[in-house]
């Protein structure tokens, strides 16, 4: 896949984007943490974890990618759509017709989530600074794909099915994402094909056990 645009101006924008909206990379990493809080509770608020879920896909949709991403690369418009679209899947999803159940449990799934979380908050940017993708020229928590990556995490974090078409645009983008990434040299993006990827199949494989309490 032959890309409209350089690493350097890949990276560019991302110095541009994180420039321009600091400090909320601080409020965006809350809002995951938050969001970490409430599904560890006994009592999990999931109206308030999708609501979160739909407001940060919101925010890559409208933010990163229409009002930076599209500066040099016209596709960008289309990624736009398809995370506003999302970000409204969530939000009617798990807000409006509750059908997301958010709550950790042990096993494979639950600590499979716990990693991916851990990585798209945390051991991102660690490792992106390792490999030289300094602040601001870094991707930070709240544009694609570290976000994308922790969303794997938390859809691992539920107590029921939820409707399949939600995994529909996170896969996407993380081949698309992944594919263009590696090509830049944004190697901690291996994380994101390997979320697709495990949360995809642990999503097809796994059998809830009885019956599951509703969303709060």
């Amino acid at each position: 896949m032959s890309l409209p645009f350089s690493a350097d101006q890949f990276m560019s924008v991302f110095a541009h984007y994180n420039n321009s909206i600091w400090p909320l990379q601080i409020l965006l990493n809350v809002l995951g943490v938050l969001a970490v809080i409430l599904c560890l509770r006994a009592k999990v608020l999931s109206i308030l974890v999708s609501t979160i879920l739909a407001g940060l896909w919101l925010w890559m949709g409208l933010v990163y990618h229409y009002l930076f991403f599209t500066a040099i690369n016209p596709g960008a418009y289309l990624f736009a759509g398809a995370f506003v679209l999302q970000g409204a899947l969530f939000f009617f999803s798990g807000a409006i017709r509750r059908d997301i159940a958010f709550g950790f449990e042990p096993g494979l799934r639950g600590y499979a989530g716990a990693v991916l979380i851990a990585y798209g908050l945390l051991f991102y940017p660690v490792l992106g600074y390792y490999l030289g993708h300094q602040f601001p020229s870094s991707p930070t928590f709240g544009v694609p794909c570290p976000t994308t990556i922790f969303t794997f995490g938390l859809l691992l974090w539920t107590r029921s099915r939820f409707p399949w078409h939600l995994l529909i645009i996170p896969i996407l983008w993380s081949l698309v994402g992944f594919t263009a990434a590696i090509q830049l040299g944004i190697l901690e993006d291996v994380g994101l094909l390997i979320s697709g990827i495990a949360g995809t199949t642990l999503f097809m494989l796994w059998k809830p056990v009885g019956a599951t309490a509703a969303a709060a």
